[in-house]
């Protein structure tokens, strides 16, 4: 299995894409085309990560170059926190696809159940967290109205799938409610130190897929000193121990334990050598108490957390 089928729409999205945090700018545009390449087809994006026009020019390349048709690739972005308002959706919509230079996203998630007052893409994009004061702005925006906008994205054609990142339960359980086309995926921080399960559970149960980011745990926060001090996954003797009687990478160990689970994984690199070898996780399985002895090493340890950046918005307390 290399896919997932989303419920609404039927479209299958892969398993193992390519997440575009902190891909070099400089860089982005040849990352995505050898990506393409190495046979990528999943590209994860964001307004935020502040490179989505150099990822689409890598996708234009590719494009042009005979590698794909836009068809083959499933692209996927997210709205910003500062234009959750119904009056701005679409338009920050269509502002980051004539970034990627393309049509429509295959995906486009509300990346936090956060709304912050507006700031003007012309001002400052991205814009982050902070206004012009360094300070956090939150603004009295619902997460009704910013997914009735959504919703809109989608009859206009601008999105085939819409769905969320970084939501509990309780609100997922809340906007099924009002929901008139339900999201589609959910995408959280979820790696062996943060399993997650009772949310992917939850998942299960009502139809939505799961996308996991961050999914070698502390190792993507090092440079940002967000890791907590916490042993990497890559070195834990329970890790190594599986890859060696595998006879892989304990990367690949770490994402074949969530994808085999029906998971989709979105693993960034700024190195060829290991985009490719993270193509090879999806190679081989797991035993049953491989999955269990990854699954135990459970910490409920988060690492993207807003509460670091405020304390009002500490949405996972």
């Amino acid at each position: 299995m290399s896919t997932v089928v989303l419920k609404r729409t039927n479209q299958k999205m892969p398993l193992l894409g390519f997440g575009l945090w902190k891909v070099t700018k400089s860089s982005c545009a040849d990352t995505v085309y050898n990506a393409i390449k190495a046979g990528y087809r999943l590209f994860d994006g964001a307004g935020d990560y502040g490179n989505e026009k150099e990822s689409g020019e890598g996708v234009r390349r590719a494009i042009a170059d005979g590698l794909v048709k836009r068809e083959d690739l499933f692209i996927t972005s997210k709205l910003w926190n500062t234009f959750h308002a119904k009056e701005h959706v679409h338009a920050l919509a269509k502002k980051q696809l004539q970034l990627w230079g393309i049509d429509y996203f295959d995906l486009f998630l509300v990346h936090f159940p956060i709304a912050l007052e507006y700031v003007d893409p012309n001002h400052r994009y991205p814009p982050e967290w902070w206004g012009d004061d360094g300070k956090v702005h939150l603004a009295n925006t619902t997460v009704q109205e910013t997914w009735t906008a959504m919703e809109e994205l989608v009859d206009a054609g601008l999105a085939k799938n819409i769905g969320i990142s970084n939501f509990q339960s309780s609100l997922i359980l809340d906007l099924l409610r009002y929901a008139r086309y339900e999201p589609q995926v959910l995408q959280i921080e979820l790696h062996p130190y943060l399993n997650q399960q009772p949310l992917v559970d939850f998942c299960k149960a009502w139809g939505i897929a799961v996308t996991a980011y961050s999914s070698f745990g502390p190792q993507g926060y090092v440079e940002l000193g967000m890791d907590k001090s916490a042993a990497s996954l890559l070195t834990l003797d329970a890790v190594k121990s599986i890859a060696a009687a595998t006879k892989k990478t304990p990367a690949q160990v770490l994402l074949r334990w969530a994808t085999q689970r029906g998971i989709a994984v979105i693993p960034k690199s700024n190195s060829h050598d290991r985009l490719v070898e993270n193509l090879g996780s999806i190679e081989f399985d797991l035993s049953d108490q491989q999955l269990k002895s990854i699954s135990d090493l459970n910490l409920d340890l988060r690492l993207n957390d807003p509460i670091l950046i405020d304390p009002r918005i500490s949405i996972f307390a």
